[in-house]
């Protein structure tokens, strides 16, 4: 056994962690001028740096570590989460608010972050957007330019919600609104509809969505070829300040596509974003080389990453995909949101388990520095 591997595991048992047995190399050539940038760290943020609004597990000062004096980064890192229904500029924001640091747009990869890649396919045709938060003003930020969120979309078919008369609120203003008359809306097709983020009206939107899905982009016409249907992540369920998970946008899907297999003749066809799908962690680490290099950042040598951390709470979504992306992702797993068992996760054990992500950031920067201290 190597000295990196013993000071590794010396350190872990001072601390309780649990390792698993590493099954490839993470020697890293550190110097002093790139040992900040030879690593790299994609936090979740739901269940292991925010439950609900409130911080938790120690993430403000387990970023704060992250960053110099000056408030540079010293380490590269960003937030890689399945949630969304913000532009990437507001969620910055409230993170920085939450956590006392400072946040920049580039270190904010969300869930719905790659519908930007369909805007040449999409750009000026009519597309829906579903889901909380602000999902047309995401779109319209990406560059769609003809994009109506499912609220402003319902409110101009009369009685297209058979429930709308029992709801309080039937319409959400997102902050984008764009001049439409209601007949360019009903005779214009759809061509895509979106999930950008978790549906607050399940049933109005699964109406609403078949209705679009089965007549080819117009509601209360003839069947027609269904229209393009991207939904950010599948997760099934996720951890908020509640005791147990919460359904996400996976359980959506789920309603979604079994009634409408339902009730048309032809299976849905839909793809789907996110964690765990190992795209994501890939474009994950092309970010974290451009963080090493922007102005946020202290760092100014090689940005070859030995190393990239992913800090999660879901075997099933987290570990899996770092799992998945193989070499150089190392997966910490934390107590904090969806797992809580005492031993790793069975079908998708992460190469660590700590308690929190202020144990997994203390083991990070330990390890790292043993290795610096191996090498000089």
């Amino acid at each position: 056994m190597n000295h990196l591997l013993i000071l590794a595991r010396n350190s872990l048992r001072r601390r309780n962690f649990n390792l698993r047995p590493p099954s490839r190399s993470f020697s890293s050539t550190i110097s002093p001028e790139s040992n900040r940038s030879s690593f790299g760290i994609a936090f979740d943020i739901d269940g292991v740096i925010l439950l609900g609004s409130s911080p938790v597990g120690g993430s403000p000062s387990a970023l704060r570590r992250l960053y110099d004096d000056s408030g540079a980064l010293k380490i590269p890192f960003l937030f890689l989460t399945n949630g969304g229904g913000l532009p990437e500029s507001k969620r910055a924001s409230e993170m920085s608010h939450l956590l006392g640091v400072q946040v920049s747009p580039l270190q904010v990869i969300q869930a719905h972050s790659p519908f930007r890649k369909l805007v040449n396919r999409f750009e000026n045709e009519l597309v829906v957007a579903a889901g909380k938060g602000e999902p047309a003003a995401v779109m319209s930020n990406y560059g769609f330019k003809n994009v109506i969120s499912m609220d402003e979309y319902a409110s101009y078919f009369d009685n297209i919600d058979p429930l709308a008369p029992y709801k309080k609120l039937m319409f959400r203003q997102d902050g984008h609104k764009e001049l439409r008359s209601r007949e360019d809306v009903l005779s214009q097709r759809v061509q895509a509809a979106f999930i950008v983020s978790d549906p607050v009206d399940w049933s109005r939107d699964i109406q609403v969505l078949c209705d679009i899905l089965r007549t080819g982009g117009l509601p209360g016409k003839e069947i027609g070829p269904q229209p393009h249907l991207y939904i950010a992540n599948d997760d099934l369920d996720y951890q908020t300040e509640f005791p147990t998970e919460r359904l996400g946008m996976g359980a959506f899907r789920i309603a979604l596509e079994s009634i409408f297999n339902r009730i048309h003749e032809k299976p849905l066809e839909y793809t789907s974003f996110g964690k765990p799908n190992p795209f994501v962690f890939k474009n994950a680490e092309d970010v974290l080389k451009e963080i090493a290099t922007s102005p946020y950042s202290s760092n100014q040598g090689s940005h070859h990453f030995k190393t990239l951390y992913m800090i999660g709470d879901n075997p099933k979504i987290d570990i899996r995909g770092a799992r998945q992306a193989g070499t150089p992702w190392f997966s910490i797993l934390t107590r904090t949101g969806v797992f809580k068992g005492k031993d790793n996760h069975a079908e998708f054990p992460a190469d660590l388990v700590v308690d929190t992500v202020e144990e997994a950031v203390d083991f990070i920067l330990t390890r790292e520095s043993a290795k610096q201290s191996l090498l000089s």
